[in-house]
């Protein structure tokens, strides 16, 4: 499937949705995530705070969690929203999270358009690196 053939708008709505369930009670700042899977299936996040602020979950951490819990697979596009739902780009341990279960060519929804994530994440370091 390429960018052209994702509904992004329909992409844009999971997330959207997941982050209406966001857990912020320290920063209020909430953000959605959903991405579709190569099976067809859409998997989808939400940011989770903790009074211990290093062990707060960030949305791309759930929507991974959903990927495994519902039969794995292989991320394909991706998008993350804001609470005012506009579009976010993921941070750079994300974007690291989104390399291990989409690889380089997950399809990102980003401002200034649609870019694989090896546009966002250069010289990913990947599983690949552990058996050489």
């Amino acid at each position: 499937m390429t960018a052209a053939d994702a509904d992004w708008e329909a992409l844009r709505t999971v997330a959207r949705e997941a982050m209406t369930h966001a857990y912020v009670p320290y920063s209020g700042y909430r953000v959605g995530v959903a991405a579709l899977v190569d099976d067809g299936r859409t998997v989808s996040g939400c940011n989770v705070e903790n009074a211990s602020y290093g062990l707060g979950l960030c949305a791309e951490c759930g929507m991974v969690s959903e990927l495994h819990r519902t039969g794995g697979g292989r991320l394909t596009h991706f998008t993350c929203v804001d609470g005012n739902g506009d579009i976010l780009v993921p941070c750079g341990r994300c974007r690291q999270l989104l390399h291990e279960f989409g690889g380089p060519d997950l399809l990102l929804e980003t401002p200034a358009g649609i870019v694989p994530l090896s546009e966002m994440l250069p010289q990913a370091f990947g599983p690949e690196h552990l058996t050489q």
